[in-house]
């Protein structure tokens, strides 16, 4: 995954100052395209920057949950397997 030079904290900072004023005036500002600011909206939405921390831990818990369930469901398989119950 491409890294970006903002943090998700940032980037929802850049995206309140875009709601005050013109997007191609804040993207230029920062160095960005205005499409991007398009792209980040789409993605952050109405979050605050103290709200971004909280989802990147939550989706970080997501994924290591799912990757503890999957291998869960690969050791009944196994076990399954194993007994011979197909």
């Amino acid at each position: 995954m491409k890294k970006t030079r903002f943090t998700g904290e940032q980037m929802v900072t850049i995206l309140r100052e875009a709601d005050e004023k013109p997007v191609p005036e804040v993207a230029k500002k920062h160095g960005i395209s205005a499409q991007t600011i398009y792209g980040w909206r789409k993605h952050f939405g109405s979050l605050e920057p103290a709200d971004v921390k909280r989802l990147r831990h939550l989706e970080q818990e997501n994924g290591r949950l799912k990757k503890l369930v999957a291998e869960q469901a690969l050791d009944n398989q196994l076990l399954k397997e194993a007994l011979g119950k197909d």
